[in-house]
């Protein structure tokens, strides 16, 4: 069975200061941005997000020049938000070369240090370190220091690479397995507990508290979604009315056909233009958690 879903495409972050992303992201972490603009009211539409319209965006691509991007889009600040403490989309993981000197690196910079870097247990030569951004967006910065390129992992191709897992969390993992796997014939895999050192220190929980996390592949080689379970103490993410959500906002997928699905779209599927869309059709579902996923038909 092949997953609907073929790849990540774009990883959409909301900040209260476009610029000031744009030039992080570009001195810190080499993306460079390729695309900018105001977003329509066609694609505002798209997203349900009708007070976007108008709003300035930021596509940005990695050095590697591969076509996966980060998309900035500006926001207003939602003062009462704390990442990694709501449902949705809560981090984004991008492949590096080497996350033990990035960390070095980025310790100098305005990205907040979340995680040191640290060999993951039981893969012992896959490291992570974490940070995070402008707009409060997390990201995990990881390699496979022993076999780069082999495995589960892509090659990164620059210092840092492509998004290649969309981590989302909410309150049922269960569930939320369930509509993903169903509804994009996605493999089950178990749901196992696991202390994540840093979630814990967010949500102000012990050492000892295990999160039920789980992980699904998507058809190509390197493209996976994290799920993360979130105890009774989290809920929906705050967001100014119209607009997306802070932080990680939105997931933007590749798909064979908008015709496979039977989804409430947020409107009408559009064909738009730029990088990620090269004219053809994309279409938004809102998932189980309040998350918000862009489908693009490729």
């Amino acid at each position: 069975m092949t997953p609907l879903l073929k790849r990540i495409k774009i990883a959409t972050i909301a900040v209260p200061d476009l610029d000031e992303a744009t030039a992080l992201y570009k001195q810190w972490l080499g993306y460079k941005a390729i695309a900018q603009g105001k977003i329509t009211a066609d694609h505002a539409r798209l997203w349900g997000a009708a007070a976007m319209t108008g709003r300035r965006f930021a596509t940005m691509q990695p050095a590697s020049k591969t076509d996966v991007y980060i998309r900035a889009v500006e926001i207003d600040r939602v003062a009462n938000y704390r990442p990694m403490t709501t449902w949705g989309w809560n981090a984004v993981e991008v492949i590096a070369e080497d996350p033990e000197k990035l960390h070095l690196k980025l310790a100098k910079s305005p990205f907040y240090i979340v995680g040191k870097p640290r060999r993951l247990k039981g893969y012992p030569t896959i490291c992570a370190t974490q940070v995070r951004g402008p707009g409060n967006e997390i990201l995990y910065l990881t390699a496979d220091l022993g076999n780069p390129g082999t495995g589960l992992l892509p090659k990164p191709g620059a210092a840092v690479g492509r998004p290649f897992i969309m981590v989302v969390a909410s309150g049922n993992i269960t569930n939320t397995q369930k509509w993903y796997c169903d509804t994009f014939k996605m493999k089950r895999n178990p749901i196992n507990g696991n202390p994540v050192d840093i979630i814990q220190t967010a949500q102000g929980l012990p050492p000892s508290h295990e999160f039920p996390l789980t992980v699904a592949s998507l058809a190509e080689h390197g493209n996976l979604l994290e799920m993360d379970g979130y105890p009774a103490l989290t809920g929906p993410r705050p967001c100014h009315h119209g607009q997306l959500p802070p932080g990680v906002a939105m997931t933007s997928f590749g798909v064979k056909s908008l015709e496979a699905f039977k989804l409430k779209w947020l409107s009408d599927p559009v064909t738009l233009k730029g990088p990620g869309y090269e004219g053809k059709r994309a279409a938004c579902v809102v998932g189980p958690a309040g998350e918000i996923l862009e489908l693009i038909e490729e």
